[in-house]
């Protein structure tokens, strides 16, 4: 299966847009994983069964790995969630950059060493950076588009001489000229609901990785009605502090269930109501 038809099975048979980002902080690990070797696969793995009945996948961001020097456990925890939620896409966040050699070598890390679905890419090197990770047919590449945080506008809405600013320029460049063999997918945050429209209509029903629900503040009615596709569908709405860190205590996986259950609930109230308009 590749990462789209995948997406689209999990979005079909978990009735949920909701991703869970896995970004272990290891300041906030539960006291009874605090010292241990393997804390922060214990971690990870138990939020990811806990929570699989209720989202759409999985978004490891690798740099909360790297730092604590965890990339052994990172492999441990993609080959887990391929093992144990084979139907549940996952996405590894690297938002790499690069071109040539050097972007094989970081698809490779990617595809063969952590076994993700798909990557999130910075598309400001152009095409030449997107092309290896494409070359991988079954595949998918997300690119950064309008991104969450406050500060991206200082680039992502400067505008051409026609008046379209550059994500827009950006979004109809993946979608109509980088997106042949159906792979590629849009990060667009929840934040910005007026963009995350405009977004949506320029790129039909291209998936769309969605950030900034929970700790960002972005809002979900506002995010379901801005960037639905066609069938109600169509985005991976992602929550990771919110989730991984509802509650202190001996129950904190339970805590983390609840939170992505309660998560999903509104996502698709929100779906429910957008659907009876």
């Amino acid at each position: 299966m590749t990462f789209t038809q995948k997406l689209n099975t999990a979005w079909q048979s978990q009735q949920s847009l909701l991703m869970v980002g896995l970004d272990p902080d290891a300041a906030r690990l539960p006291a009874s994983l605090q010292g241990k070797p393997d804390a922060i696969y214990q971690f990870c793995t138990a939020i990811v069964d806990a929570t699989a009945p209720y989202v759409c996948g999985f978004k490891p961001q690798i740099a909360y790995f790297a730092a604590l020097r965890a990339e052994e456990q990172l492999e441990a925890i993609c080959q887990y969630i391929l093992k144990h939620h084979p139907h549940l896409p996952l996405v590894l966040d690297a938002k790499r950059g690069d071109i040539g050699s050097t972007a094989e070598q970081y698809a490779r890390e990617a595809f063969e060493r952590y076994g993700a679905d798909a990557v999130t890419l910075s598309p400001y090197l152009g095409f030449e950076s997107v092309q290896p990770y494409l070359s991988w047919k079954d595949k998918g590449v997300v690119l950064l588009c309008r991104t969450s945080n406050p500060g991206s506008a200082a680039l992502q809405m400067i505008e051409d001489a026609k008046g379209e600013p550059l994500y827009l320029r950006v979004a109809s460049m993946v979608a109509q000229e980088w997106n042949a063999d159906g792979q590629c997918a849009l990060v667009v945050g929840a934040t910005y609901p007026e963009e995350l429209a405009k977004v949506r209509a320029r790129v039909g029903d291209m998936p769309l990785l969605v950030p900034g629900i929970g700790a960002q503040g972005g809002d979900i009615p506002a995010t379901v009605k801005a960037g639905s596709d066609s069938q109600g569908m169509g985005m991976m709405i992602n929550s990771s502090r919110a989730i991984l860190y509802a509650r202190k205590g001996d129950d904190w996986a339970h805590a983390s269930a609840e939170a992505a259950r309660e998560t999903r609930d509104a996502i698709n109230a929100a779906r429910a109501a957008l659907a009876s308009d």
